[in-house]
């Protein structure tokens, strides 16, 4: 078995030892007010991350592409209150075409 496999390995169980470790700490306790208002805020803040780090170059410096393009669109649709499932589908939509025309 390769360092490669390995690792990938290692990772994998590290992970599922994580996600296992909450309900097993929590038990059938039921969690305060508090962190419930964290753990609905991971989500957001997990997918503008996503956005950002997918959107902006290594450098930080905004990459005026197609991922640019599309993430513009979604923003612009998100912001005349489209669903979210329509701005992510223009964001796609015109993500693909900006990559097939360009």
């Amino acid at each position: 078995m390769s360092a490669l496999w390995v690792a990938i390995v290692a990772v994998t169980l590290a992970s599922a030892s994580i996600k296992a470790a909450g309900p097993i700490l929590a038990g059938g306790r039921e969690l305060s007010p508090r962190v419930n208002a964290v753990i609905a805020l991971l989500t957001p803040a997990l997918l503008t991350a996503l956005v950002v780090t997918e959107t902006f170059g290594e450098d930080g410096h905004l990459a005026l592409d197609e991922r640019a393009l599309g993430v513009g669109v979604a923003a612009v649709a998100l912001a005349l209150r489209a669903p979210v499932l329509v701005a992510v589908v223009l964001a796609a939509l015109v993500t693909a075409l900006a990559r097939l025309l360009g």
